[in-house]
């Protein structure tokens, strides 16, 4: 059921933009607008979802179907060597929607431990290219 206090169920009902990388029945992925690196992008449940442990069972294979996609279609987009794939459940959990972060790495990239030292797209045509790619990739590893 969606929740319109929830940021996540809006951008998922179309209220707030956000660039949209991945898009099914089940979840809906889109650039962090706050980047570890570019190509950082938060898969949530379409069903308002707290936290993992309230994830209904029947959405467990599907939407972590979609996190390893994400996982792979990611860092090919990014030309990166793999990613970093984290949740936070209730600390440290900015928005109350249940959230994957799908992060582009390579080695020697200053990311250490949970130091997380954001950025931000040059412009917005540095972010339309990003979303390119990794729907390119999507596309190609479906």
């Amino acid at each position: 059921m969606p929740d319109g206090d929830c940021l996540f169920c809006r951008i998922i009902a179309g209220e707030v933009e956000a660039p949209i990388v991945f898009d099914d029945e089940v979840s809906l992925g889109f650039l962090d607008h706050r980047p570890l690196f570019p190509g950082h992008t938060l898969l949530v449940p379409r069903a308002h979802v707290e936290t993992l442990p309230d994830l209904p069972d029947e959405l467990i294979e599907p939407y972590f179907r979609n996190v390893r996609l994400l996982s792979a279609a990611i860092p090919q987009a990014m030309e990166a060597q793999g990613s970093f794939v984290a949740a936070n459940n209730v600390v440290s959990q900015s928005v109350p929607h249940l959230h994957f972060h799908v992060v582009p790495r390579v080695r020697k990239d200053g990311l250490r431990g949970f130091f997380w030292p954001r950025t931000k797209y040059r412009d917005d045509a540095h972010t339309d290219e990003t979303v390119t790619k990794i729907r390119a990739a999507v596309d190609e590893l479906r």
